[in-house]
């Protein structure tokens, strides 16, 4: 993940948190989901995604 793209989903982040209701503790859950699922043999697979149809590497 690029620095950029890390700095974009941190500031998506905190306007949820901030405007939309998100509970800190949801966007913790989530989080730890994304560490899990980046540990899992559907990584390759969602690299591949990003990395075909956003343009992200």
């Amino acid at each position: 993940m690029t620095a950029s793209m890390l700095l974009v989903t941190a500031v998506a982040v905190f306007v949820l948190i901030r405007y939309a209701g998100l509970k800190v503790l949801h966007a913790a859950v989530v989080l730890l989901f994304g560490f899990f699922l980046a540990g899992s043999e559907f990584a390759p697979y969602i690299r591949q995604f990003l990395t075909q149809f956003l343009g992200v590497k």
